[in-house]
């Protein structure tokens, strides 16, 4: 209590003195402009905390329960927890890097434990997708780019190109798990076909951009070189049915785990915030929906449909983890970016 007194202390002699320079006539107007962004940065970054604090909570609740997605989600979110250049931080946010080493280390506990319940709860999906399940794997953005807007579909197919099964087996290939001691780095031509075909819209289009983003950090640039085809698609975030909300979120953790910084909008921040139930900390939270799906989950030798998995207070294991790794990309981003003007518009 006492330290976060003395936080706010300071917050308020910094709001004081920038009403004080911003009486000066004497000083530079991009010098006051610097210190309004600064201040509004910091209130961004302490927003994300908190959020993603209360994600740490149902994560620390609900971590015998939480499915692969979600735990992949919540270690995504550790690496870029881990990968935050808290050094560039300034000496009044030093508050907010003892928050991101407090986040770390809750997600180090909870993590273990819930890979832990993986594999012996999913042990044929542990098997074919223990590479993924450490925070190392997963390569966090030291440099941004922006998206190309030439680029962008003039037209989606109307159904999804993705088979969740033919997907599975084309990453078990790249990861080498496809049998023990497999051999990695493999590309075959279903996989090659599905994972760079034109016009995929939905889950299809996010699942492309991670096959190769995993064929990166498992080392398979070489094999794969030539065969990336760059896309993006548009998102809003007005009258976001569930499902849109989670591919809204999922395209916003790709996108920006692959170093992207116009995925960092601040109204589509704004949105997945609202998107999180402030009671539980989870995303998806839907009470209607603790029925016959989660009746037929907890149902003995049940196979548990990897992308998704209803929780026992409704919430959605998949679009949980994925809110919190996209969140965890606005914090490593807030906390990397120091020239407010590469801020993307919102």
């Amino acid at each position: 209590m006492r330290i976060k007194c003395i936080y706010y202390t300071v917050w308020h002699i910094c709001i004081h003195k920038l009403s004080e320079l911003m009486r000066a006539s004497w000083l530079p107007l991009t010098a006051v402009l610097a210190l309004s962004a600064a201040v509004a940065r910091a209130e961004m970054i302490d927003d994300v905390l908190s959020s993603l604090a209360r994600g740490a909570d149902f994560l620390e609740g609900q971590h015998e329960h939480i499915n692969l997605d979600g735990v992949v989600g919540y270690l995504m979110l550790q690496a870029e927890g881990r990968g935050a250049d808290l050094a560039s931080l300034g000496p009044v946010s030093w508050a907010q890097r003892s928050s991101v080493v407090g986040l770390v280390r809750r997600l180090d506990q909870s993590l273990e434990r819930a890979v832990s319940a993986l594999r012996q709860s999913e042990p044929n999906y542990y098997r074919e997708f223990e590479p993924l399940l450490t925070w190392r794997f997963w390569s966090v953005p030291g440099s941004w780019v922006t998206t190309d807007s030439s680029l962008v579909y003039s037209s989606t197919l109307s159904a999804e190109c993705y088979d969740e099964q033919l997907s599975d087996k084309c990453l078990t290939l790249l990861l080498g798990t496809w049998k023990q001691n497999g051999t990695p780095c493999i590309v075959t031509k279903p996989c090659r076909d599905m994972m760079t075909r034109f016009g995929c819209p939905f889950y299809s289009l996010s699942h492309q951009l991670l096959y190769f983003m995993i064929g990166a950090m498992k080392g398979c640039s070489n094999l794969l070189k030539g065969d990336t085809r760059a896309s993006r698609v548009n998102m809003t975030e007005d009258g976001l049915s569930a499902l849109n909300a989670d591919i809204f979120m999922e395209n916003i953790l790709v996108c920006g785990l692959a170093g992207f910084s116009d995925f960092y909008k601040v109204d589509w921040l704004q949105h997945i915030f609202r998107l999180q139930d402030v009671e539980v900390g989870c995303f998806g939270r839907d009470s209607t929906r603790i029925g016959e799906e989660l009746l037929e989950q907890l149902q003995p030798h049940h196979r548990v449909k990897r992308r998704e998995k209803v929780l026992h207070d409704g919430c959605s294991s998949h679009m949980t983890g994925v809110a919190v790794g996209a969140l965890g990309g606005f914090l490593n981003y807030y906390l990397q970016e120091q020239d407010i003007t590469k801020r993307p518009l919102s």
